[in-house]
């Protein structure tokens, strides 16, 4: 009974080690065709020759030797050491190929993304550039007293239209930013107020365009002064108004209520209600409403117009606010918003510097236009002739360098900056003007005027020693209103 439970050991063994064999022989094959393997090809070979020498090894003791219990227990032992052993590389081997496929998909990924964002930078720009001809010269014709109503009301349509797709471009690079974990809200110092005039002479429009009746109440007194980015707060309210105005038939109403809650610790509370009776949401819709490209109705958007984009990102804006938006919503009765922001809290007036900056005046200031578009340049000097400022032009970054360094300290009073140029840039142009060596290249105001409206584009030309960016197409109301902020 012993011999038998001896020889049963060692050929026991033999199986298991031929079984070995037999995995590396596989896992060498596997390890050979990863792309990662790149060593000689003989040191997989070592362990199988290894291998096959003690099963012939077990083979020569069975057959021709007279084994013991406690030799046949080590050979049966070591095969499943062995067999253990290959168990143990195999997983580890496995483990580590997947998370090398797990890496290579993230950088692919990664690399799709950047990809992503340089296509929507580039297609931005190249939209932006034609659009800012479009709105520019649309406006610059309607400033003509002697238009017929029908071509004035044409080119109001014209402005609309342009308006729209401005505003879709602008959807898809939030879109983006929000997408990619890149849009940072600002903390600056504003006056809700002030905020507030402003959305309500936008949505008074929306409204009149309409025919529907806006009504805004402020609810208690407002603090001078909140920390935030007001102008994420704004297109927040604007976005919601806009759809109040357009979902509401003519002769419907949009009441937009402001209230400031009491204040929680250092956060300044603020509560906008946004309330109409038109068109309504069915309540099975609400729950998705704010999820990106959504539509209750296909048909509304051949009706209505929309991309399924704005809900969604002002969904995300609120959030970054540390807020909440709620809807309430019956179809065909009307619709709710609430929206709930927690904004920074600080004392003090905003009033003198409002009165200051209002009655600034920039009739007479001479500025420098950097810009390599002719029709571009032409279209910037004549808005700013609506302000009484001449100007002349560069056509790229390095003659604008030489104009400044060659005309007399203070000649000019500003510097409007394209960033997109050949020769020179308008980054390196603005660094370059920085560093020369007379006194009012340090101080002399450069704004950036580009097509190029991301985040990172933002912060670059700040490094680059600009005073601000403007996008394209230009808003000659904040182009003035940053003029006079700079320069008057």
């Amino acid at each position: 009974m012993l011999q038998w439970l001896t020889l049963g050991m060692v050929y026991l063994g033999s199986l298991i080690m031929v079984y070995n064999i037999c995995g590396f022989v596989r896992f060498a094959r596997y390890v050979k065709k990863l792309d990662s393997w790149n060593a000689n090809n003989y040191i997989l070979h070592i362990p199988i020759i290894l291998l096959v020498c003690f099963l012939l090894g077990y083979l020569a003791v069975g057959l021709f030797g007279k084994p013991d219990l406690i030799v046949a227990g080590i050979l049966f032992g070591g095969s499943l050491f062995v067999f253990a052993m290959y168990k143990l590389l195999s997983g580890i081997t496995q483990r580590i190929v997947a998370s090398e496929r797990l890496e290579a998909q993230l950088l692919a990924a990664e690399e799709s993304s950047r990809a992503k964002s340089r296509f929507l930078a580039t297609m931005s720009h190249e939209m932006r550039t034609p659009l800012n001809a479009v709105i520019g010269l649309d406006a610059l014709a309607m400033q003509d007293d002697s238009l017929k109503p029908r071509t004035r009301e044409r080119l109001e349509q014209i402005d609309i239209s342009a308006h729209h797709l401005l505003d879709m471009i602008n959807d898809v690079l939030d879109m983006n930013h929000i997408a990619s974990g890149n849009m940072v809200l600002k903390a600056e110092p504003f006056a809700p107020a002030d905020m507030l005039n402003l959305v309500n002479v936008l949505a008074q429009t929306y409204c009149s365009e309409k025919g529907v009746e806006y009504l805004h109440e402020v609810v208690g007194d407002l603090d001078d002064l909140c920390v935030g980015d007001s102008l994420r707060l704004r297109q927040v309210l604007l976005r919601i108004l806009e759809n109040a105005a357009k979902f509401t038939p003519e002769g419907g109403l949009v009441r937009f209520v402001t209230e400031q809650l009491p204040r929680e610790g250092e956060h300044c509370v603020l509560r906008f209600t946004i309330s109409d009776n038109g068109v309504g949401i069915d309540e099975a819709f609400i729950p998705r409403m704010f999820d990106y490209f959504s539509q209750e109705d296909a048909t509304a958007t051949n009706r209505y117009g929309g991309s399924g984009l704005g809900l969604a990102i002002t969904k995300k804006l609120v959030d970054m606010m540390d807020g909440e938006i709620a809807v309430e919503s019956r179809k065909g009765v009307g619709s709710t918003f609430t929206v709930t922001v927690r904004l920074g809290a600080v004392e003090g007036t905003t009033e003198q510097t409002a009165e200051q900056t209002e009655r600034a005046s920039l009739a007479g200031r001479h500025l420098l236009i950097v810009e390599d578009v002719d029709m571009n340049a032409d279209l910037l000097a004549d808005l700013l002739e609506l302000e009484e400022i001449t100007s002349e032009r560069a056509e790229n970054g390095r003659v604008a360098v030489d104009r400044f360094a060659q005309t007399p300290e203070g000649y000019f009073d500003a510097i409007l900056m394209d960033l997109r140029m050949p020769v020179m840039d308008g980054l390196e142009a603005a660094r370059t003007i920085r560093a020369l060596p007379r006194p009012d290249a340090s101080r002399v105001p450069i704004i950036a005027l580009t097509a190029n409206a991301f985040e990172e584009d933002v912060r670059q030309s700040m490094e680059a020693g600009m005073n601000a960016h403007l996008p394209k197409p230009v808003d000659t109301d904040l182009l003035y209103d940053t003029l006079r902020e700079l320069v008057a």
